[in-house]
């Protein structure tokens, strides 16, 4: 038996190759080559620049690094992998550590953050006018919708109550979810999509809900989501590095739920923005009552168990904690933006892994960093 697997295997080996070198599916053959997602994963795609203008530098604290790590703190960015760890108290820096090579301007994946930055462009495209409402149909913007078994609205999209069939499968590398990480036609995809269930019921996290808000963006914009993302946040908010949508393919879609690109210290803004209620340097960037739906859970919704949404609003996942409203964004490697407004505390947490148990929705890691930034502030 070991001589005929020695004789075969050169030959199983070749096989393999070829499949991998030929196979028609570009989206299966990145599947099974890269298999599990990466930090570095936006290097795989094309992209679309984000331009940055007038850097607007974060005050860095008297107290700047004050802090002594203890042992239990390291083991935590150990345990998880973390490359970057940055906490922002009454808008200056107190505490900044990065590992594994990365600095300030190191750029990493946002994962699911990115779905909530096409929360805030949303909001900004109502206040512009160009949307009438989070209760408009989405048929008066995508008209294949308008023939659908139900009318789902945009609001339906913000809080991932669609019910539409996706099936949010990460390991499967047939599943629809995989296509869409890896596929080169992503608005496609999303657009082929059939209402299975009424909307406006049930939550159920999935990529086609910000992707069609995408696809919203961009018909009433005139822009593609990369030039609005510049013109309507990144500049505005004073970013020191220029950001990046990665694309389904070169010149094409932007994976508006997977893949906004930046570094640590300028994805805080995003969380400081939250905290100034839209507001930065004095201008209103969004609507403060559209900051507060955004932040306001949507328990009108269940969830899979039947339990009140108390957890998730537009795109924003929302956390009481101690008595204390927590609310951020994350990726599913453990990118957190973290906004405490009680606090006046921004962290953000970049990194290759998060704790799997979950405590009321929320990876239990969350709860940690959140301790250790209150510590820090102290």
């Amino acid at each position: 038996m070991k001589k005929i697997f020695k004789i075969y295997l050169p030959i199983i080996v070749l096989l393999s190759l070829i499949f991998l070198i030929f196979q028609p599916n570009p989206y299966l053959r990145r599947a099974i080559i890269y298999n599990t997602p990466n930090i570095t994963d936006h290097e795989l795609f094309a992209e679309r620049i984000v331009e940055s203008d007038i850097h607007q530098a974060w005050k860095i604290s008297s107290d700047f690094n004050t802090y002594n790590l203890t042992s239990s703190d390291s083991l935590l960015f150990d345990e998880y992998k973390t490359v970057a760890f940055v906490v922002v108290k009454d808008t200056s820096i107190i505490f900044e550590n990065y590992w594994e090579g990365y600095s300030e301007n190191s750029i990493s994946s946002s994962f699911s953050m990115a779905k909530s930055v096409v929360s805030l462009l949303v909001g900004i495209a109502i206040d512009d006018g160009l949307i009438s409402s989070v209760d408009d149909p989405i048929s008066k913007y995508i008209p294949k919708f308008e023939n659908e078994k139900y009318s789902i609205t945009i609001r339906d999209l913000l809080t991932m109550s669609n019910g539409l069939d996706w099936n949010e499968t990460y390991s499967n590398p047939f599943s629809v979810t995989t296509k869409a990480y890896y596929g080169n036609n992503l608005n496609r995809l999303v657009l082929k999509s059939k209402s299975i269930n009424p909307p406006n019921e049930k939550f159920e996290y999935n990529t086609a809900s910000p992707q069609l808000l995408s696809i919203i963006l961009k018909t009433v914009t005139n822009q593609t989501l990369s030039e609005y993302t510049s013109e309507k946040l990144w500049k505005p908010l004073g970013a020191k590095h220029d950001a990046a949508w990665s694309l389904d393919q070169k010149d094409g879609a932007e994976k508006a739920a997977t893949f906004f690109n930046s570094n640590a210290r300028d994805y805080a803004r995003l969380g400081q923005l939250l905290i100034n209620k839209g507001k930065w340097n004095g201008e209103q960037l969004i609507s403060e009552n559209y900051i507060k739906e955004a932040l306001t859970p949507a328990t009108y919704l269940v969830d899979k168990k039947n339990d009140p949404v108390d957890f998730y609003g537009y795109q924003w996942w929302i956390c009481n904690y101690n008595d204390t409203m927590i609310y951020y964004a994350r990726g599913i490697l453990g990118q957190y933006i973290i906004s405490i407004p009680e606090k006046n505390i921004v962290i953000v947490r970049l990194g290759h892994m998060r704790d799997p148990e979950k405590i009321n929705h929320h990876p239990s890691d969350l709860y940690k960093y959140i301790d250790l930034a209150l510590e820090i502030s102290k």
